[in-house]
């Protein structure tokens, strides 16, 4: 496994909102449509999922 799939960062390409959904889908191996979903159906149950997600993208480095 290379080191670009087991690091955490936000790519520079695959972005909708700030590339934290893809980023999380490269670094586990699926596809960042299936992170989009599964953090839109979290979104309906109660907890501080837009807060994590905003958390993220203030603290994940984007990629080289």
């Amino acid at each position: 496994m290379n080191a670009a799939a087991t690091t955490l960062a936000r790519p520079r390409h695959d972005r909708v909102i700030a590339g934290v959904c893809a980023g999380i889908a490269k670094r586990f191996g699926v596809s960042a449509l299936t992170v989009r979903v599964l953090f839109l159906l979290s979104c309906l149950l109660p907890g501080p999922q837009f807060l994590v997600y905003l958390a993220l993208w203030l603290l994940l480095p984007q990629e080289p």
